[in-house]
């Protein structure tokens, strides 16, 4: 079932919002300091094109805080808008919910993305 999820995913919306990702992530590359965000950008990218059968898991640390402040306030806002935006379109209707849910499981992960990683 998560096959066919993600086929559909990808084909609506995940195309879009995986491209998203990979803008940032090549922004955030054009800087040497940057390169461990674009990095993590990529990572989420995949994610972002085929999201059904995988969790996300959140950590903590000092550290992952720090990074999450800064990506916050530069990139994290206009992601997790987006991705609020289709999943609320998507949940207008009864078959859409379950990419609603997808897309605020990526809004979250926008949002807070150092420190969480993908089982």
């Amino acid at each position: 079932m998560s096959t066919l999820g993600n086929l559909l995913w990808f084909l609506i919306g995940g195309l879009w919002l995986g491209l998203a990702w990979v803008f940032y992530g090549i922004l955030w590359c054009i800087t040497i300091i940057g390169i461990p965000v674009g990095l993590q950008c990529f990572k989420f990218a995949s994610l972002s094109f085929f999201p059904f059968g995988k969790e996300v898991v959140f950590g903590n640390g000092v550290i992952s805080l720090f990074l999450n402040i800064i990506w916050l306030l530069t990139s994290g806002l206009p992601l997790a808008i987006a991705s609020v935006t289709v999943g609320l379109i998507f949940c207008v209707t009864i078959i859409g919910i379950p990419f609603g849910l997808q897309c605020f499981k990526l809004a979250k992960l926008a949002l807070f993305p150092f420190g969480a990683s993908v089982s």
